[in-house]
């Protein structure tokens, strides 16, 4: 028979408590794993997942602090004569995350309030751009006719701060930069410390959109985010989803696409993308909407304006459609009649 000593007992005794122990508590953080992590502190999760905040959903819910819209200095004065300006065009800048962004104003004469379009512009490629292009020709128009016009040069561009280095987020915050963009505008506070800028005033009342291309796919975002009812203009817009919106284009990159294509891959392995598509919320637009589409559109095929506006139609959206035979990408050769519309539209809306 084995004797067992006193020691041996509780060396033996403490051994099989610290066994049970341990399954125990292995067992509570097994079962309360998923209820630890939602636990985390918010500065945890948003470093796990830091694009979150650019869902749709969660972009309706940020909130904004009206950046101040500052007037910089006069870029060139429109004249009918010398003596005569219709409108002067003013380089502008304000706060957006923390971050700078410019862009043109265009500035009726006269006094009193004013009715304002924002336009978002499409594409161009960075080493080509100025401030104004995308929307100069058009902006003009409009500011001929009484229209204050704002076209923001997005991050990267004109004077603007430098854009994210990260594709992914880079092309969220063009989703931010517009919305900001938008809430400065609505808020209404104009400054200048341009010595030659004397006793700026600018009113504004009316609020419109205008988007061309990539920029009608921002300006429905803006649409879906905030689901105002601010009256619309697409010119071609680019109205499938994302990541589609972007990957359809990627030919025209050096690797065909090949970058993007991966970092889009990564971040479907972190996130829903449907969070992030415009198809998905169509639902929330309240606001009216014309739209005008080229036949021989070649960046954006008239099949994409076709069944957006049908699914638009079936949910019983306000959304009136033009389209324009043999017009391209700048609906050309139908420019002057779209202006034309454009301009016909928002006088129709002005309140």
């Amino acid at each position: 028979m084995v004797k067992w000593s006193v020691s041996k007992i509780t060396t033996l005794t403490l051994f099989i408590f610290a066994i049970v122990i341990s399954g125990t508590f292995g067992w509570w953080v097994g079962k309360n794993q998923e209820k630890t992590t939602r636990a985390l502190p918010k500065t945890i999760t948003e470093r796990l997942r830091p694009l979150e905040k650019y869902s749709i959903e969660n972009l309706s819910k940020r909130t904004i602090t009206p950046s101040e819209i500052k007037i910089e200095k006069e870029l060139q004065a429109k004249t009918t004569a010398v003596k005569n300006p219709i409108f002067k065009s003013y380089l502008f800048s304000y706060i957006s995350e923390g971050k700078k962004v410019s862009g043109q104003v265009n500035i009726p004469s006269g006094s009193g309030s004013f009715p304002a379009v924002v336009m978002y512009r499409g594409y161009i490629d960075q080493n080509e751009y100025t401030t104004g292009m995308g929307t100069r020709n058009t902006a003009s128009v409009l500011a001929q006719n009484g229209f204050v016009t704002f076209a923001p040069d997005f991050l990267g561009y004109g004077e603007s701060d430098p854009i994210n280095p990260d594709v992914i987020p880079a092309r969220f915050e063009t989703y931010t930069t517009a919305l900001d963009m938008l809430s400065a505008v609505e808020n209404g506070k104009f400054v200048s410390d341009n010595p030659n800028i004397e006793n700026f005033k600018l009113k504004i009342k009316n609020l419109f959109l205008w988007g061309h291309s990539n920029g009608g796919h921002i300006a429905l975002a803006v649409l879906e985010i905030t689901q105002k009812e601010i009256p619309t203009v697409l010119w071609a817009p680019v109205t499938k989803p994302f990541p589609y919106s972007i990957l359809y284009f990627t030919d025209e990159s050096e690797d065909h696409g090949k970058f993007l294509r991966r970092q889009i891959a990564n971040f479907e392995e972190d996130y829903d993308i449907n969070l992030y598509s415009i198809d998905t919320y169509f639902d929330r637009i309240n606001a009216p909407i014309e739209l005008h589409q080229g036949t021989l559109d070649v960046a954006v095929p008239k099949r994409w304006s076709d069944s957006f506006v049908n699914t638009l139609k079936k949910k019983e959206k306000k959304i009136t459609y033009f389209v324009y035979p043999g017009a391209d990408h700048d609906l050309k050769p139908s420019w002057d009649i779209i202006v034309n519309r454009t301009l016909a539209f928002y006088n129709k809306h002005l309140k």
